[in-house]
């Protein structure tokens, strides 16, 4: 058995990157992990009723996947950026240092949301081998929304070099999404099912299925 981890910035990002993923993990009997980077507060202008409709969903999206542990860092959603970066880096490592993930799922790089960068830094940060020597494996997923609206450059965009099966749960995947209300709307917008169905089965034309997540591999540890 693997212990699975997934930085989810905002909570959807979970579901949008490796949803199926995750389902599969939990499906083989993984433990999964779901690291809750930012939060709706009422003090950043948000009602509270958001707020309370927000923990509810991640209490609801929780139990779906049957996650083995929930963390949350509490960070203010859009906000990143105003925390120094060691500050950051100190909470990823305090979290990897209690979930000891083998398998660790982290934003793309590039993404268009300056809150992806910059988690994506500080967590990679925290798989250096002889730090965090349960780590073996790190990849990049894709988050429609923020990953495909990434700049068009070698260095920026998303190439996968790997593709999980996820046929037997994309219908879960995206009744899971449904959960977060107000984040799917009706097709052109990025976040919709008509999307999510598209992106998993071109991701799944490449890996010879009906339906894939992909990714890149960053680092494996064999």
């Amino acid at each position: 058995m693997a212990t699975i981890a997934v930085v989810a910035t905002h909570p959807d990002d979970e579901t949008l990157g490796c949803g199926g993923t995750l389902l599969k993990h939990k499906h083989a009997g993984d433990a999964i992990h779901w690291i809750i980077a930012t939060e709706m507060r009422t003090e950043d202008g948000y009602p509270q009723d958001a707020v309370r409709r927000r923990d509810r969903e991640i209490s609801q999206v929780s139990d779906s996947y049957g996650f083995d542990g929930v963390h949350r860092m509490h960070l203010p959603t859009t906000k990143v950026d105003e925390f120094p970066f060691n500050q950051l880096v100190a909470k990823s490592s305090e979290l990897i240092s209690k979930i000891n993930p083998n398998v660790l799922y982290l934003p793309f790089k590039s993404d268009i949301h300056s809150d992806h960068r910059i988690l994506f830094h500080a967590f990679y940060s925290c798989t250096k081998i002889f730090r965090y020597p349960a780590i073996r494996k790190v990849m990049m997923m894709e988050t429609l929304s923020e990953t495909e609206f990434a700049p068009s450059t070698s260095t920026d965009c998303f190439m996968p070099n790997v593709f999980t099966d996820i046929s037997s749960f994309i219908d879960k995947k995206i009744s899971i999404m449904k959960q977060y209300e107000g984040e799917l709307k009706t097709h052109p917008f990025p976040r919709s099912e008509v999307s999510i169905k598209a992106l998993a089965t071109l991701r799944g034309a490449t890996a010879g299925c009906a339906y894939a997540e992909s990714f890149m591999l960053l680092k494996e540890i064999c």
